[in-house]
């Protein structure tokens, strides 16, 4: 694939270069999606892992690309790894408006804060470093969205 390619989908068709917080852009992006899905499918759960894995796998690969051609270990333009994230904490409840917002709020949190190892895991070389950071972090989410729905926080 071309350059052009990988900084198409490493910014998501263009939201990473949004000017001011385009992490958050790229979250409201796949809570978007997520939001999609909920009102299309009986069971969001298929598609959002399959989003998961597909935009981890490609996600990788274009964000390697693109920190390289930027000489930027870390790009805040490339947000596919923000979408990964999110759709990871999703993916474990049902969807509704409390838990697409919640989802949406927890996620950025960690995502900002990087709690070990998602620091850690920022420092691995390429687009492993850029998209595993987002990943332990929606991974801490979707646990905290977890305990939320079942302590009777949200439905």
């Amino acid at each position: 694939m071309t350059a052009r390619a990988a900084h198409l989908l490493a910014t998501c068709a263009g939201v990473g270069y949004l000017p001011i917080a385009p992490g958050t852009w790229g979250s409201l992006l796949a809570v978007a999606i997520a939001g999609c899905l909920y009102l299309a499918s009986s069971d969001p759960f298929l598609f959002l892992l399959a989003g998961l894995i597909g935009s981890s796998v490609v996600g990788t690969w274009a964000a390697h690309r693109v920190a390289s051609d930027l000489g930027d270990s870390d790009p805040s333009r490339v947000v596919i790894d923000e979408v990964a994230g999110q759709w990871l904490t999703l993916m474990w409840v049902p969807l509704s408006l409390s838990t697409l917002f919640l989802g949406f709020v927890f996620f950025r949190i960690f995502d900002i804060l990087k709690p070990p190892p998602a620091r850690q895991a920022e420092r691995l070389p390429g687009g492993y470093g850029i998209m595993t950071d987002d990943l332990v972090a929606g991974l801490y989410a979707g646990l905290l969205l977890l305990l939320v729905r079942w302590l009777g926080f949200v439905p």
